[in-house]
């Protein structure tokens, strides 16, 4: 039997359309129903921001709001946060998957709930930070899953399942530890047949890796020099998201539009965030595909020719038999 596929809307709508851009501050939100935390005597607020000892318990509310007509019954639970691999985006983990911080470390008073259509229903949770919990951010959310499976259409036998969390920035003090790395700096070229007939595209793809223990808005500047150290590109990347949480590391790309299609010199990224600053290169040598094949058919005839003439000139020259006994005598004696 096929498992249900789950999409987790832990985000708002603006943020699923764009991950890499800074979510407004307001609730989650799917349409249907939304999740918050409960409103202070100051002001509303759009997550939980808690700071707490190693080994202290913290208390607070979050509201589940039904904004359709029917009830609507959900299942309520803690969820640690990461950063999808592909782009980057805010996301938390399901029901099923192990939890090592907020996701173990909150629970909410009830399990499931029943809001009616268009009310809302108020649940206090208890977050405890055990006592070796490591200093740093642990984010996280509580989240409100309907746990009906919409089968969707297409007849492929797949379901979908939506939720929306309300999310939670937790700091555990200690000793804060900005760091942050730049990997595996790789360059692809989709190069012209013909030299200057045509465009020249590259696309550099890098990972960024959130080595420390608080959560980074990182910026990357790329720059790409050829022979002679000629500045070819120099550009500030956009496509970055814009919350990279601890030890969480992000697969990126960027294309690199009109790149030479005859050089040879090196791009180098660099990364930098809240006090820690890594950069990375990777070199290149842009050839079109014409001068390519040609210099590969004449490197390969030049060593086949170097070959044969280091087989000729290195046999060695044919010595001079000795005649044998009797023929030296025959020899002797017709002289």
């Amino acid at each position: 039997m096929r498992k249900p596929y789950v999409l987790l809307l832990t985000l708002l709508p603006t943020l699923l359309l764009s991950p890499l851009v800074a979510a407004p501050a307001r609730a989650a939100d799917n349409g249907s129903w939304s999740v918050h935390p409960v409103a202070t005597a100051v002001a509303a607020r759009p997550y939980f921001y808690v700071t707490a000892d190693p080994g202290q318990s913290v208390s607070d509310k979050v509201v589940v709001t039904n904004k359709t007509d029917a009830p609507l019954t959900f299942r309520l639970y803690a969820a640690d946060a990461y950063n999808t691999p592909r782009d980057g985006g805010f996301a938390v983990r399901s029901a099923g998957e192990r939890m090592r911080g907020v996701g173990a470390w909150a629970k909410p008073a009830k399990d499931r709930v029943t809001v009616p259509g268009r009310a809302s229903v108020t649940v206090p949770f208890t977050l405890r930070v055990p006592e070796g919990a490591e200093p740093g951010d642990h984010p996280g959310a509580i989240v409100a899953l309907d746990e009906r499976v919409d089968k969707g259409g297409g007849g492929v036998g797949l379901g979908i399942q939506r939720a929306v969390g309300a999310r939670i920035y937790l700091q555990v003090s200690g000793p804060a530890l900005p760091a942050l790395t730049v990997e595996d700096v790789r360059l692809s070229h989709d190069r012209p047949l013909v030299p200057g007939l045509g465009d020249s595209t590259a696309t550099i793809s890098y990972t960024l890796h959130n080595t420390g223990n608080v959560t980074l808005d990182p910026k990357v500047e790329l720059t790409a020099r050829g022979l002679f150290g000629r500045t070819l590109l120099t550009r500030d990347l956009t496509r970055i998201p814009a919350e990279l949480l601890p030890g969480q590391r992000v697969r990126l790309s960027e294309p690199w539009r009109g790149a030479p299609q005859l050089d040879w010199g090196e791009v180098t990224l660099t990364a930098s965030a809240q006090d820690t600053r890594e950069s990375a290169s990777v070199s290149f040598f842009a050839l079109p595909w014409l001068a390519a094949v040609v210099l590969g058919l004449a490197t390969a005839l030049g060593t086949t020719l170097w070959i044969r003439a280091r087989g000729s000139t290195g046999r060695p020259a044919p010595r001079a038999t000795a005649a044998a006994p009797g023929e030296r005598r025959a020899a002797v004696r017709g002289s």
